[in-house]
């Protein structure tokens, strides 16, 4: 036998044999799963929150088969010892299945299954592929279906993947409170519909995108809430053929021992079996926090155009040349990249969407690309939250004196200015104003109609914030 043929192990299926990888712990139907799909590129163990979430199912699994007596104690602690290792963060690189595949998941779960058992038989003291010791159908299956572990699979998945989302969204909030504590008195002119409208402080934007941002962690918490019901021990269709009676409570039970966090059998697993809302209502939450994030550095992009020729309101740091023709400029990369980011969010979300309503009759198939784009969506979402808020918004600083004199140009200022002049005297500024080019604050002045001493106390940053009170 030369060296090549000692690299492969031949297994066999349901479609006859296969060579797969000697050392690998996968076995054939993970191998017929690398050889068929080829489409995202992006594997399993791309992803180590995917491959440490199934193994916590299966260990699940493990527990109330052991509890139940349907398998025996020495191979129930072979296959924990596996699942434990995994989770652990080994052998993730034999997790090695497209995340874009047919099948309804069925790889992901024999590729589980065929790692947990070939580790089990290890510890048992045999040879990987030896499955009379531990089968990765009689035993790292047992009282399953791919139809109820990677449904729970996903939801478990999509939650420990929520806990670092909304850890990196806090860490842009505190940024942007930080930027509002910083520019709390630094005037500006606020705008709606790109025209003037009054006065406020660059603090107050700045604050008022922390606070639109802080109800997303809330909303995205919400809807991963919905995810804690599962429909393990349901098996194919939701009818629990084959699983020990008590299994889908018990297991349900097991998961949350095991990760801490509180899962519930599903009512009516017939129901949980084919259901998708909650994978909806999830992703919509997470478009909605690309929607905002995307609004966000729009306004961004605005107020740093320029420098010269644009609004020149705030400056950007400086991350890269910004053309290869024209000398000295800075592109506002940062915020540019994250917009790209939200729309490729967004558009996941009508994938998720349309896959959620193409399921039929007792199983939606379409779980996998379901999968893909939440897994995808949360991990670019965070990428980017990350990047905006270390070489972006931390780095914002304020022009203040241009924004300030852009103030005292406005027409915008009347409205401030009204409660102390009037209406008719502020119509009447307004207009010259208009017509002549002349600034408003000196008009105001030049007519006597409020001191200078009056007329910057009206404009100060501190009565920016509110009008309720009136300069004495």
């Amino acid at each position: 036998m030369n060296n090549n043929e000692q690299a492969f192990r031949v297994e066999s299926d349901l479609l006859g044999e296969l060579k797969v990888p000697a050392n690998a712990y996968y076995g054939v139907q993970t191998q017929r799963a690398v050889n068929n799909y080829h489409i995202s590129r992006k594997r399993m163990c791309d992803y180590p929150d995917y491959v440490v979430a199934i193994a916590y199912v299966k260990l699940a699994a493990v527990e109330t088969n052991r509890a139940l007596g349907e398998i025996d104690n020495s191979i129930c602690d072979a296959m924990a010892q596996a699942c434990r290792e995994i989770i652990e963060g080994k052998m993730h690189g034999d997790f090695v299945t497209d995340m874009v595949q047919g099948g309804a998941g069925t790889s992901v779960n024999m590729n589980a299954n065929e790692v947990i058992a070939n580790r089990a038989i290890e510890i048992l003291g045999h040879q990987k592929g030896e499955y009379q010791y531990c089968s990765p159908n009689d035993h790292a299956n047992c009282g399953q279906s791919t139809n109820d572990v990677y449904p729970t699979t996903i939801r478990l998945t999509i939650i420990r993947m929520n806990k670092t989302l909304t850890e990196s969204l806090a860490k842009l909030i505190a940024s942007f409170r930080k930027k509002g504590e910083e520019f709390k008195d630094a005037i500006k002119m606020g705008r709606t519909q790109l025209q003037d409208a009054v006065p406020m402080t660059s603090g107050q934007e700045f604050n008022a995108y922390a606070n639109t941002l802080q109800e997303e962690i809330l909303n995205l918490n919400r809807n991963a809430a919905l995810l804690h019901e599962i429909n393990m021990g349901g098996t194919a269709i939701g009818t629990g053929l084959n699983a020990a009676p008590g299994f889908p409570k018990i297991c349900a039970e097991k998961l949350s021992e095991l990760t801490g966090m509180e899962f519930v059998a599903g009512e009516d697993l017939v129901e949980a079996t084919p259901d998708t809302g909650a994978y909806v209502s999830y992703s919509s939450a997470l478009k909605r926090l690309a929607v905002k994030l995307s609004k966000i550095c729009n306004d961004l992009r605005l107020m740093a155009s320029g420098p010269r020729c644009g609004l020149n309101e705030i400056n950007l740091p400086p991350m890269a040349p910004g053309s290869s023709i024209m000398p000295g400029k800075v592109n506002p990369v940062i915020p540019e990249i994250t917009n790209q980011t939200c729309f490729k969010v967004i558009g996941n979300d009508t994938t998720v969407m349309i896959a959620a309503e193409a399921g039929q009759l007792q199983l939606n198939v379409m779980e996998p690309i379901i999968i893909e784009c939440l897994i995808e969506g949360i991990t670019w979402m965070g990428n980017a939250m990350d990047t905006l808020r270390e070489l972006c918004i931390d780095g914002i600083t304020v022009n203040r004196e241009r924004n300030l004199a852009a103030v005292k140009n406005s027409i915008g200022i009347v409205t401030a200015l009204n409660p102390y002049i009037g209406y008719k005297n502020s119509t009447k500024i307004a207009k010259e104003a208009l017509e002549t080019g002349g600034s408003v604050y000196d008009l105001v002045l030049e007519k006597g109609i409020l001191t200078k001493e009056k007329l910057d106390a009206i404009l100060a940053p501190e009565h920016m914030l509110s009008f309720e009170e009136k300069v004495k």
